[in-house]
């Protein structure tokens, strides 16, 4: 079975005892002992699942799941089923790590798939040709119209998120600098002909949102009002996450076009 990583593991034999220990004598030593033991496990496995999926999270949220799904597994461990408790303590901090970054990730499960064999089909077209692939080439070796590979790109572009405070790539020798700094304002106050069009462009989008239908609105509330993740909100209204996903490109294509439209007159 799997390694415990770290110099405190715990031969099976130990780790039961210790348990029982817990179990019917509530020595809170024999706990602590036990958590402690596989504390470092459970940083291992949030290391090596964060790898799986962006690094949009920070590791320590994940290790604080992990930590607290180790703790649950000694409240909840019975090895008259069979495993020993490295076994089940391992199966459940695995689980609770992954169900907290797929919590955390906005695009779906199968975007996610999709991007990573994409990923795979551009490192094999530098490895065979020397050159990165452009889109066109890219959809061929991943057998996908230009069209669907842009929209999976753009669905996993949207899904990244980042700190403000994180550093940016320092401009001269004044010091670190953060993202936030390098943002350019969009304050308005001192522009009325901004203030005016930023006005319009709102009156412009809640027209365009009340245009949508029931459904696509509802959608549009419980991700970006009440940041809610897809599958939840597939589970709400009885579709798939796929379907929660498609809809919200539907919804973010007929706004964007409603934008254009409205700029395209009031920009002439």
């Amino acid at each position: 079975m799997h390694r415990t990583i770290g110099k405190q593991r715990l031969a099976p034999h130990e780790a039961e005892a210790l348990w029982r220990a817990w179990s019917t004598e509530k020595d809170k030593r024999a706990r602590d002992r036990l958590v402690l033991s596989y504390s470092p496990m459970v940083r291992y496995l949030a290391v090596r699942k964060a790898r799986e999926l962006p690094a949009h999270c920070e590791l320590d949220d994940l290790v604080s799941h992990g930590l607290l799904a180790l703790i649950e597994a000694v409240d909840r461990f019975d090895p008259r089923k069979g495993a020993s408790f490295e076994q089940y303590a391992w199966t459940r901090v695995a689980g609770a790590i992954m169900d907290e970054l797929r919590r955390q990730d906005w695009a779906p499960r199968s975007v996610r798939r999709t991007a990573r064999a994409i990923e795979r089909k551009r490192d094999a077209f530098y490895a065979r040709e020397g050159t990165l692939p452009s889109d066109e080439e890219l959809a061929r070796e991943s057998s996908l119209d230009v069209d669907e590979l842009r929209s999976v790109l753009a669905d996993v572009e949207r899904a990244e998120v980042g700190s403000l405070h994180a550093p940016a790539r320092a401009v001269d020798d004044a010091g670190p600098v953060e993202v936030v700094e390098t943002v350019a304002s969009r304050a308005v106050a001192s522009n009325p002909e901004a203030a005016l069009l930023a006005a319009g462009r709102m009156a412009a989008i809640r027209e365009a949102v009340a245009g949508l239908s029931e459904r696509e609105r509802s959608v549009l509330a419980c991700v970006h009002v009440h940041e809610l993740p897809g599958a939840e909100v597939g589970r709400m209204l009885g579709v798939t996450e796929s379907r929660v996903s498609q809809i919200l490109s539907d919804v973010r294509s007929k706004l964007r076009r409603e934008l254009d439209a409205y700029d395209a007159v009031a920009l002439r």
